[in-house]
């Protein structure tokens, strides 16, 4: 057995979580730019997620929209709510497809659900179908959010989880855990090894919003919160090896 795949089993054995879905935020697509996708960025994403499925997970994803188009700042600038959080859902669609062409460049079969059909670029989210792709190992990406505005794509992920039964919500950030304020506008600001569903409602922890916190709790689902450029990254939180937060029980 090579270094490599000596190293790969010795993780695997290591594995937390059979089941999990990763919520990534559209602006982490941005990389060093201020719009847009950038192709390095999803490229390494990409990379990382293979070295999870590697493990033997079964992955799924959820992507945000927020680096091509942010309903909530429109709609708060005149625009009306539901059809700002239409065009939001669309940007969702967008970010998914460019990360199923980033996993499939590299060989990891993977397939997009939208819960907005448009069946010419990809599948109508079906429950019982996604867990199927995920069964036979191929990363499944829910776009389009829950096909309802009003909803974010975190409330998205702790729904998708939830009906996934995924054993944790994987959210890959900017920083490598929870903290009680903005670690790169306040250094004092406190980071937390762990906390509770109950701790972040209270305390007003920006981890999720306040639905998505809800919907973990009531289905005892885990919130890993890790962050996407750390040299652990996806493997990292997988296996308990990386710095994370967790949010539980």
């Amino acid at each position: 057995m090579g270094e490599h795949a000596a190293k790969t089993s010795a993780q695997a054995d290591n594995l937390l979580y059979k089941r999990v879905l990763l919520k990534i935020s559209g602006e982490a697509l941005m990389g060093p730019g201020q719009f847009g996708i950038h192709q390095e960025t999803v490229d390494r994403i990409a990379d990382q997620i293979k070295e999870g499925l590697a493990l033997g997970v079964e992955l799924s994803l959820v992507i945000g929209g927020g680096n091509i188009f942010r309903g909530l700042s429109m709609a708060e600038n005149g625009m009306e709510r539901a059809s700002a959080d239409y065009m939001g859902m669309l940007a969702t669609v967008m970010n998914a497809l460019a990360m199923q062409n980033a996993l499939e460049s590299i060989g990891v079969h993977t397939r997009v659900m939208s819960a907005i059909e448009m069946t010419s670029v990809c599948e109508p989210y079906i429950r019982r179908r996604a867990l199927r792709h995920m069964e036979k190992g191929r990363v499944v990406i829910f776009a389009a959010g829950t096909g309802n505005p009003f909803f974010t794509t975190d409330t998205t992920a702790a729904l998708r989880a939830a009906e996934m039964g995924c054993d944790a919500v994987m959210k890959g950030t900017q920083v490598d855990g929870v903290y009680s304020a903005d670690p790169k506008k306040d250094p004092s600001a406190q980071r937390f090894d762990e906390l509770s569903y109950m701790d972040v409602l209270k305390r007003d922890l920006r981890v999720m919003d306040q639905a998505a916190i809800s919907l973990t709790r009531e289905n005892h689902i885990p919130i890993v919160v890790f962050s996407l450029g750390s040299e652990d990254g996806v493997v990292g939180a997988l296996t308990g090896r990386g710095k994370y937060t967790i949010i539980k029980d």
